[in-house]
């Protein structure tokens, strides 16, 4: 796209981040973005409120608080009743006033799928935006949320998720990233992305390059769902999981111990994921001892290092066993 200049353009197309914020007055940013995808479950009404969730999460990745949204959706209205698109328009609107977001209006079109989100418009202090490539050298990785959502929503559509399985991920899609960013801003948090489409590695590649810097992550730090590991070593991975990695290969180094699996699953492209945050050495106790104690479960999954060029490299610190978990001894 073309690049339009504005004196009070923040964050635009010239260095594209999680949104677009715009100064109003020197005090005040807005911070706005728009995101929408096809069914992740089964449930109409879960399914909107996962996308409501799930179209917040760059508000809170830019250390933002959202203050309102307009629904966009697409409903293929000859293929299914319109009390299905009722329901996932409840889901949306009150997946977003659960956190206090009102959903003022939106518009709707004939799809040939349904397609449902938000855009939303959150505030900020200029000063106080927080970009993917603000991290420096020695920056801790925290992640905020276990990988392996992409893997559960596949098994999900494929019918091979335990009832418990389900739950559970629709929980985790149903939690907002909103406490974590709230922490993250408390505690001074360098950089930060929410992990979704382009998988872990695709997000670190991003705060990467810009900073300028490589990355490393630890692979057996790395929180994944237990059942994701499970449907993982049976390759049931959606296919933007392998699109992914292919597209990254050329800037990724992976210990030879890690099989393609696994790092897979480092690609797996997450609806609603977590955050990933660069804290400073000096602040990550504090910051990790705040999202303990909010409920987070919060992993330090890497650092950023000086690097000739930006990309990732995946150690193996210690031995991995054929489950991916580490070995004994």
């Amino acid at each position: 796209m073309p690049i339009s200049t504005h004196p009070d353009v923040i964050t635009g197309l010239e260095a594209p981040d999680d949104c677009g914020v715009i100064r109003v007055r020197e005090d005040l940013a807005l911070v706005t973005t728009v995101d929408a995808f096809t069914p992740v479950v089964d449930d109409p009404y879960d399914y909107g409120r996962i996308a409501a969730i799930n179209s917040l999460s760059d508000i809170y990745a830019m250390g933002a608080r959202p203050i309102s949204a307009l629904s966009v959706a697409g409903f293929p209205d000859t293929r299914l009743p319109l009390d299905v698109l009722a329901e996932v328009l409840r889901g949306l609107v009150e997946g977003a006033a659960a956190v206090g977001v009102p959903v003022l209006g939106g518009h709707t079109v004939k799809n040939p799928e349904p397609l449902f989100g938000l855009a939303v418009t959150g505030i900020v202090h200029p000063d106080q935006v927080t970009l993917k490539g603000g991290g420096r050298v020695g920056d801790l990785l925290v992640l905020t949320k276990p990988l392996g959502i992409g893997v559960m929503t596949t098994a999900i559509k494929n019918e091979r998720l335990s009832k418990e399985g389900t739950r559970l991920v629709t929980e985790l899609m149903l939690t907002a990233n909103a406490r974590a960013a709230e922490i993250m801003v408390e505690h001074g948090a360098r950089a930060a992305t929410d992990v979704t489409g382009f998988g872990l590695l695709g997000h670190l590649l991003e705060m990467a390059e810009g900073a300028g810097l490589g990355a490393e992550i630890d692979f057996p730090a790395v929180p994944v769902l237990d059942e994701a590991l499970e449907m993982a070593r049976l390759g049931l991975f959606p296919g933007g999981a392998r699109t992914n990695y292919e597209a990254y290969l050329g800037r990724l180094d992976f210990d030879p111990a890690l099989e393609e699996w696994q790092r897979l699953l480092l690609a797996d492209p997450q609806t609603s994921g977590g955050l990933l945050i660069c804290f400073a050495p000096e602040r990550l106790d504090n910051a990790l001892e705040a999202l303990r104690l909010a409920g987070v479960p919060a992993a330090v999954v890497g650092r950023l290092v000086a690097a000739s060029r930006p990309g990732v490299v995946v150690k193996v610190p210690q031995r991995l066993d054929s489950a991916g978990s580490l070995a004994s001894g």
